[in-house]
Order: C-alpha cells, then sequence, then structure tokens
C-alpha cells in the first residue's frame, strides 16, 4: 500500500516537473518571438534627383549626398549631409564651391585620390579615399568602389580607367549602383543583384543609349534609372533607351526621374 502511494507521488511529481518545465519553455519561446517582432528593418533608401549627377541618399537616418554641384541653393528643403560621396574630378561630379557652401560639420567625404588630391586642405582633411573594387563600412551600410572609364578610342582621355569611381551600396538588404561617367565596362556587365541602377548615358563624354542598354540587360537590375543624360549639344533619347530595354526584357523597369528640373527635357 505504501510503495503504491509512493509509486503514485512520484509520477505526479515527474508530472508537476515536466509540465513546469514546458511552461517555462513555453515563455521563453514567446519572449523569443516577442523579441523577434520588435525588430525594426530599415525602409528602403528614398534617391532624391537634384539635377544631372547630383542625388540626395535617405536611409536609416543618414542623409548622403552623390556628387554635390549646384550650389547650396541647389540642396534648398533637403538635410545637411552626413556623409558624401564624388565619383570623379570634372566640375559636374567634383565643384569646392559647392562643398564649401555645405554644412561639413562631421561630415565624412569619400572620393577618389585624383579627386582629394585636388582638394584644399579645408576639404582634403574630411576626405577619405577609395580604390577600384575597395569595400567600405559605413554608418550601417557597404560601399563598394566600381571602376568607371571609356572604352571607345576617341573617348578614351575622357575618363581613364583607374581614376574615378561608380558605387554600388548596399542598405540592408537592397544594392544600388551609380555609374559615374563611363561606358559600358566588363566590371558594369558582370555586377549581380542590384536593385537599382542608375545609368548615365550622353556623347561624347560616356556612352550611347544602345551601349547603355545594352550593359542594362546584361546585368539585369530590377530597376534602372538613366541620369546624366545631358551631352553637348544634344540630349539623350531616354525614351529609346527604354524601348530597347523593356524589348529586351520585360521584367526590368525603367524608372525616369526629372535630373534637369529647369530645362524642358
Amino acid at each position: 500500500m505504501i510503495k503504491n502511494i509512493l509509486l503514485t507521488a512520484s509520477a505526479l511529481l515527474i508530472f508537476l516537473i515536466s509540465c513546469k518545465q514546458k511552461e517555462e519553455k513555453n515563455e521563453k519561446t514567446a519572449e523569443v518571438e516577442e523579441t523577434t517582432m520588435e525588430v525594426e528593418v530599415p525602409a528602403a533608401a528614398e534617391i532624391i534627383p537634384i539635377e544631372h549627377a547630383t542625388a540626395v541618399i535617405e536611409w536609416n537616418g543618414n542623409t548622403i549626398y552623390i556628387d554635390p554641384v549646384g550650389g547650396k541653393a541647389a540642396f534648398e528643403g533637403q538635410k545637411s549631409p552626413d556623409i558624401i560621396f564624388i565619383t570623379d574630378i570634372h566640375g559636374d561630379h567634383f565643384n569646392p564651391e559647392t562643398l564649401n557652401e555645405l554644412d561639413l560639420e562631421s561630415v565624412q567625404i569619400i572620393a577618389p585620390d585624383a579627386v582629394k588630391q585636388q582638394m584644399e586642405e579645408n576639404l582634403s582633411s574630411k576626405t577619405i579615399t577609395m580604390e577600384n573594387e575597395e569595400t567600405k563600412e559605413i554608418a550601417g551600410f557597404s560601399v563598394k568602389a566600381i571602376p568607371m572609364y571609356n572604352l571607345r578610342e576617341e573617348a578614351k582621355d575622357f575618363h581613364v580607367k583607374g581614376r574615378g569611381n561608380g558605387y554600388v551600396f548596399t542598405f540592408g538588404d537592397e544594392r544600388i549602383y551609380f555609374s559615374g561617367d563611363t561606358e559600358d565596362i566588363p566590371e558594369m556587365r558582370s555586377l549581380e543583384n542590384i536593385d537599382k541602377a542608375f545609368v548615365c548615358m550622353n556623347l561624347p563624354y560616356t556612352m550611347t543609349v544602345e551601349s547603355a542598354a545594352d550593359a542594362v540587360l546584361e546585368f539585369k537590375p530590377k530597376q534602372v534609372y538613366p541620369y546624366h543624360f545631358r551631352g553637348r549639344p544634344e540630349v539623350s533619347d531616354v525614351e529609346k533607351f527604354k524601348t530597347i530595354v523593356n524589348e529586351g526584357d520585360s521584367d526590368i523597369e525603367v524608372v525616369q526621374l526629372d535630373w534637369y528640373p529647369n530645362d524642358d527635357f
């Protein structure tokens, strides 16, 4: 009799301990799930066209200027920059007068060495350089410097290989490419997993609409944004670019932003 009572008590005790452990496990699982749900994923980057090659990127509390040109007035209504990226030495990408008009307190400038060499001390002291193919982690995102250069014999002196940088930004799960001044080089064609591609197309300096479209059809970004398409004297036919891309791959979305707010094109 006593033995049966002891066995029953032991079984009850084991059952109670098992229930308690299961309850604690469920509580821990709930805590993990609640913690997971509280993790905020940064919103997608917002791209704001300013003019020609100049843009502002807003992402996760960071304000990033790309090739700031046009003086302080061009950025009216925009937040002051936290980080500035410059692609090349030419005046439509590197403009010291504009940089000196901006609020550069605590600002980090990223540029090719050729740009830094042309800066005065007040700007060069804020600038770190990136070489082609180099990657950096900055303010919670990564950026890789992509070569940009001309292929056509008559245009090779405009942009020599190794001098300037295009950039691929990785903001969370989103990858955004700014081509800078380039032709349809192998390094562009071999890009992978690009969500948004900002691709130049203007003569005589960069490449034709046909070359730009052909490159885009090879590296297949989800979206492509024609920019930097004013040439001398013509303006590139971005509608023709859109047609070529969509006829070649209807899954690539061509997005046209207003890169020339002061002009009729």
